[in-house]
């Protein structure tokens, strides 16, 4: 079965939210992610903004922030959920020096650097125990990265892997 890729949602928050005009531009983009063999050689291609992803592909999702402004932005934070019916897979690259990043189990309420650690309660011998247990990065629901210092016309890009369920 075939589906249309989900858009991607965005937010925005920190020192660049608190401007009327952002000096902050953020693009939203997603790929296809293919394995093919060019040459001999086994490499990966990218299908930017796919028409139809089918269950089992892998999609990288990204987000570039730009400043537009005459100055400096400190402390710029990027959120960028796990699209519906998709998982989160991994980072899509390097994470770009200095930037934080942090992940949500709770639909983007709070954030954590990884590993993320949540309690559950099992029975043990009859009576109800608390553990903390390690979140599995497929249970993240979305991203948040902060730049700490994102010069006037610099720009970064962050991202994602997910696949489809």
């Amino acid at each position: 079965m075939q589906a249309r890729a989900p858009l991607l949602l965005l937010a925005l928050s920190g020192a660049a939210m608190a401007q009327s005009a952002s000096p902050l531009v953020l693009h939203a983009a997603q790929a296809l992610l293919q394995t093919v063999t060019v040459g001999g050689k086994v490499t990966e291609k990218r299908v930017a903004d796919p028409a139809s992803v089918r269950p089992g592909d892998i999609l990288a999702q990204t987000v570039t922030a730009r400043n537009v402004s005459a100055r400096a932005l400190g402390n710029v934070a990027v959120k960028l959920p796990v699209p519906p019916n998709m998982v989160y897979l991994a980072p899509d690259g390097p994470t770009p020096e200095g930037v934080r990043t942090e992940y949500s189990i709770d639909g983007g309420k709070t954030f954590a650097p990884a590993p993320l650690k949540k309690k559950v309660t099992v029975t043990e011998n009859g009576k109800a125990v608390t553990r903390e247990v390690e979140v599995r990065p497929s249970e993240y629901q979305a991203v948040r990265w902060t730049i700490p210092l994102l010069p006037a016309g610099a720009e970064k890009t962050l991202g994602f892997r997910v696949q489809v369920k």
